[in-house]
């Protein structure tokens, strides 16, 4: 049987221009996975607002972080995928049960929908798709699942497509956390804080069942106890939100500037929830919140690199997978 893995991430603009990252906000803004706000309401507020006044803040961050032809993440994902390849071409002895690692986006593709039906006229007959959160969210991995429900109402031969729904407390995955923080500590000196800043989503999801909140409690905790970390050694905090109303807390930007306040001096910054650095990790965080603490009075910052294309990360990724591919 033909095995293929899809590891998928949420996207980014094709290039750093206006015209691109509207269509790529647009894309992603009109999710209803995304946002819950009463689609009359929301849709004069993208419009009207969002797409008219945030794209060209949005397009010079994107322009700040491009390398060379694409974004960051696009250029690590498909990064992650290679390597994935190399793995399994290796732990394989069988030429003709090895595995495919691909890699997809949820918005702006390459699209999952495309990938299922290269990979059916490949002849592939069982796709597993792994996608890069951490932690399970609506707002992420759920609308993973409703495109799969997609391409599946639009077939009357459903192909086999399982989907690894989170993986916030795996052993490899803490490991290779800890050990990124690690190396970065040898290089540059254990800080005062380890600040563990997670992307946010509105309260209202949280509190309506959505497990997310609580699966980066776990993850923060798992890492702080890998780390030997004591309580005020460290903090979690949520970057990202959008719009006035609450999202989940504390939040990172107000943790920094209280923290260069209170007069402390070196802070390291983790982001456990992104597979790879991109727009929210290299210029919120490495350039505008870094800003905010030095503004503050903090004197040293350091953003702990993603996991990205880590041995180690790849080696999980591996992991994952093997449990659920043909043997």
């Amino acid at each position: 049987m033909k095995s293929a893995v899809v590891i998928m991430n949420l996207g980014t603009p094709t290039e750093p221009t206006k015209k691109a990252v509207r269509a790529f906000l647009k894309e992603f803004l009109s999710d209803r996975r995304v946002v819950e706000v009463p689609r009359v309401i929301w849709m004069v507020i993208l419009y009207l607002i969002i797409l008219t006044f945030r794209v060209p803040s949005v397009t010079k961050a994107y322009q700040n972080i491009w390398a060379g032809d694409e974004s960051p993440l696009r250029k690590i994902t498909r990064g992650q995928a290679s390597k994935l390849q190399q793995l399994f071409n290796q732990h394989y002895a069988n030429a003709e049960t090895v595995p495919e690692a691909h890699y997809a986006m949820t918005y702006s593709g390459p699209s999952l929908a495309d990938k299922v039906q290269e990979l059916e006229q490949g002849g592939f007959e069982h796709i597993l798709v792994l996608p890069l959160y951490p932690q399970f969210s609506a707002t992420t991995t759920g609308s993973i699942y409703d495109q799969i429900s997609q391409i599946n109402q639009r077939r009357r031969n459903i192909p086999q497509i399982h989907v690894i729904k989170q993986y916030f407390d795996h052993p490899l995955y803490i490991a290779a956390l800890a050990s990124t923080i690690r190396q970065q500590w040898q290089a540059t000196g254990r800080p005062d804080k380890l600040l563990m800043s997670f992307h946010s989503i509105p309260q209202s999801y949280s509190d309506a069942g959505d497990p997310y909140h609580q699966q980066c409690l776990a993850t923060a905790n798992l890492l702080a106890e890998a780390l030997e970390l004591q309580k005020e050694e460290w903090s979690i905090s949520f970057q990202s939100r959008l719009g006035f109303s609450k999202w989940l807390s504390p939040y990172t930007s107000e943790t920094l500037k209280a923290w260069g306040k209170e007069k402390i001096k070196h802070v390291d910054v983790v982001c456990p929830a992104f597979a790879a650095d991109c727009l929210e990790t290299l210029e919120e965080i490495e350039d505008e919140n870094r800003e905010y603490f030095m503004e503050c009075g903090g004197e040293v910052f350091n953003l702990i690199p993603c996991l990205n294309e880590n041995d180690q990360h790849i080696a999980m990724m591996a992991a994952l997978a093997d449990k659920y591919l043909p043997k």
